[in-house]
């Protein structure tokens, strides 16, 4: 377990280069970077006051009142609560989410890599042999891991940038129904927000803090950082798409750490943990999945998103997570547990239904 100093600086570092690398890997099957809609960002940007920043607290609030990570706390969180076991099933589905979207990730770098070499590999060679890479990686101790995560996804930044990639311009359309989906998914699906991966990392600090604030706030911060850095980016160029298919790898890795450590918590035998995370990952070599696959993802995060506002709002008993929390003035408190009681559900459904009506 990392240590507070550690704790620190590792979520929100973390938070910016996941958030930015998933968002990246998404983007695509919603359009956004194709066509830079003004309109469209500053409901992403909405969304992300209105229901990440919620289920920012949501997590870490967990992780206060729990005292260990996700996958091992719903035991925990039921019995207080005097819930059905079934609830459980959120964190499930959470863990095995993980290594799914690093094979989500590997998939859009294998696509990027393609035009970029000069010998003709098949999509699904390079993800076979991105997946094996990212397993090996996932052994490197994770400070060294997610500095060099961090140095991917700053160089393709910078080298998109300085290399002049050129991107449509900023421009008004009216506003349509599916937006409310795609700039609810790339707030909560695309920023890791529900699975435990920042409940995880920022552990050690959230154990000594008295307010949820001081952790839940840098980790939202970078988050934003990251959405508003993905509207000057484009993996167009060879260089900023090397830099990224780097960091691709280097995320991938990183999710399986995460993942494995979970699986390791509650005590499953190693051989159970790879299958797990294989399986999760292998599904996407299956050639011409990738459409389906992620709008699976995409519905899959919002029902996790789902679950634990509705178990948090409706289960939970009142005083546990007030407790957590740590809020100085009970208006903060009132509103955030309107925001995860209502807004946040409502928000989920409609992006839900909108995201389906998008596929069909």
């Amino acid at each position: 377990m990392q240590d507070t100093t550690l704790s620190r600086w590792l979520a929100p570092v973390m938070a910016f280069c996941l958030s930015f690398v998933m968002i990246t890997t998404l983007a695509p099957t919603v359009g956004v970077q194709i066509d830079r809609q003004l309109d469209f960002w500053l409901l992403w940007l909405g969304t992300m006051f209105l229901l990440a920043l919620p289920i920012a607290y949501l997590e870490i609030a967990l992780a206060k009142r729990s005292q260990t990570t996700a996958l091992q706390a719903l035991s925990t969180l039921t019995r207080d609560a005097d819930a059905s076991p079934r609830w459980r099933i959120v964190g499930w589905l959470a863990v095995v989410f993980i290594p799914f979207f690093a094979g989500s990730v590997l998939t859009t770098a294998s696509s990027v890599m393609s035009p970029q070499i000069a010998f003709d590999l098949s999509d699904q060679v390079l993800f076979a042999i991105f997946a094996v890479i990212a397993l090996g990686l996932s052994f490197i101790p994770r400070q060294f891991l997610l500095a060099l995560t961090t140095l991917g996804v700053v160089a393709a930044f910078i080298l998109a940038n300085v290399m002049g990639t050129e991107l449509s311009a900023w421009h008004w359309t009216s506003i349509e129904f599916k937006e409310w989906g795609n700039a609810t998914v790339l707030a909560l699906v695309a920023s890791g927000l529900g699975l435990g991966l920042y409940w995880q990392s920022s552990l050690s600090m959230v154990k000594q803090q008295p307010a949820a604030t001081t952790a839940v706030l840098p980790i939202w911060l970078a988050q934003l950082v990251a959405v508003i850095a993905f509207g000057f980016f484009s993996v167009q160029a060879q260089l900023p798409a090397l830099a990224w298919v780097f960091a691709a790898i280097m995320t991938a890795a990183l999710l399986i750490q995460l993942t494995r450590e979970q699986l390791a918590q509650r005590q499953l035998a190693h051989i159970i943990q790879w299958v797990i995370i294989v399986a999760a990952i292998a599904v996407w070599a299956i050639p011409h999945v990738e459409q389906v696959f992620n709008t699976l993802l995409m519905l899959w995060g919002l029902a996790i998103c789902l679950i634990y506002a509705v178990f948090a709002g409706w289960i939970m008993k009142i005083s546990h997570l007030r407790k957590a929390m740590g809020f100085s003035n009970e208006l903060f408190y009132n509103l955030w547990r309107i925001a995860v009681r209502v807004v946040l559900p409502l928000s989920i459904v409609v992006a839900a239904i909108a995201v389906i009506g998008q596929s069909l």
